[in-house]
């Protein structure tokens, strides 16, 4: 292939993403070349829109609009008394769309590493705020059953011991190493309905 250096740059940006690899991202490149007008101008405007004015909230860490209230956070129509914390947006995703869970989310924006270096990058203090400050009967721990998602897990317990919430977590269902993400609806259904209390020390 001529080396031309736009296309070079998108190909490798294109391979960062999830999923796809170099033949991948030229595949996709080819076909957004292939329709300009279709595909390339409204994605273009649609991603500067998104870089714009998408943003995180910074007390629940779920994706909102620059100029709109979170609706994560501002919920008028249902007063939740739970909140489900999970590791990033897409574990919320795959929850909101089997239906199983109704209630609040709070976003961490990934986990604890295992030499503990992200405490600080993590909203746990703002889960603590959120849940001394509102009508929260109950956190659920949705983190994934691997090695950073339970020590995680055990921080935000740690975190929210002087705190009169009960404290679950996620039970039967989730297979040890498996991340939320990956999970179908039925283990996600298991998973929620068996959820276990956390016995505080």
């Amino acid at each position: 292939m001529q080396n031309i250096s736009e296309i070079e740059t998108l190909i490798k940006l294109i391979s960062r993403l999830p999923g796809l690899g170099p033949k991948s991202a030229k595949r996709i490149v080819l076909k957004l070349i292939n329709n300009r007008d279709e595909l390339v101008k409204p994605m273009a405007n649609s991603l500067a829109q998104v870089y714009k004015n998408v943003v995180r909230c910074k007390a629940c860490g779920t994706l909102k609009s620059n100029s709109n209230s979170c609706v994560n956070c501002d919920d008028v129509k249902n007063k939740y008394n739970k909140i489900c914390v999970v590791e990033d947006i897409a574990d919320q995703w795959s929850i909101e769309s089997s239906n199983i869970y109704k209630g609040y989310f709070h976003i961490l924006g990934g986990t604890l590493s295992s030499v503990g270096q992200r405490k600080e990058e993590l909203l746990v203090n703002s889960l603590v705020e959120r849940v001394n400050k509102g009508d929260i009967d109950e956190v659920i721990l949705a983190t994934s059953a691997t090695i950073e998602g339970q020590t995680t897990a055990y921080y935000i317990q740690d975190s929210l011991k002087n705190s009169k919430v009960k404290i679950t977590k996620l039970a039967q269902g989730l297979p040890v190493g498996g991340e939320i993400e990956s999970l179908d609806d039925g283990t996600l259904f298991s998973a929620f309905k068996n959820r276990s209390k956390i016995n505080s020390e």
